[in-house]
């Protein structure tokens, strides 16, 4: 049976951009749930834990900076309890989606994953464009609607919808996802 993947989306996020408010505000729901779904899936040899983050433009970005970035800025209680852990796969990415001039999924066939949990932020951005990534893949999809988060609450719904409904996404809650 292929493995499982739980990808996190872009959670090392400063929060000091034009649509930050409203995207905190998404993420302040997601926060406990993820935090739970990333821990649970660390402790799990059978399901790799692999980051993905935007580097914001700065290609000289390791994910020390990102992390520290994150810290620094407007948010940090958003940050600090999904932040990566040390002895996980942590992939920069420079557009929406994760698969997008990044390695992941050279990492994935190595690993011999077939399915993947798509978590993080945003919704209606890189989490749809990474699960149609994902689905033109061939990866099967799976994304806990209580560890994403959305910038435009209707433009989730819909992105959610479309995953489901064209991409055969799962649609589960955190505690059902693995």
């Amino acid at each position: 049976m292929a493995g499982t993947a739980v990808i996190v989306i872009d959670m090392l996020n400063p929060y000091e951009h034009e649509d930050a408010e409203p995207l905190a505000q998404g993420v302040e729901a997601i926060v406990r749930p993820l935090s739970r779904l990333v821990s649970a899936a660390h402790d799990r040899s059978d399901i790799d834990l692999v980051y993905v983050n935007d580097n914001y433009g700065d290609f000289t970005a390791g994910r020390g900076d990102l992390e520290e970035r994150a810290l620094k800025g407007r948010r940090p209680d958003l940050v600090e309890p999904v932040l990566p852990p040390r002895d996980c796969a942590f992939l920069p990415k420079v557009r929406h989606s994760v698969f997008y001039g990044t390695s992941l999924e050279y990492y994935l066939l190595r690993h011999g994953v077939g399915s993947v949990v798509l978590t993080g932020q945003v919704t209606e951005q890189c989490v749809l464009y990474s699960a149609l990534d994902a689905y033109v893949r061939h990866f099967a999809i799976t994304v806990p609607t209580d560890c994403v988060a959305a910038i435009h609450e209707d433009l989730g719904a819909a992105a959610l919808r479309m995953m489901e409904r064209n991409m055969s996404a799962a649609l589960v809650t955190a505690g059902e996802a693995l």
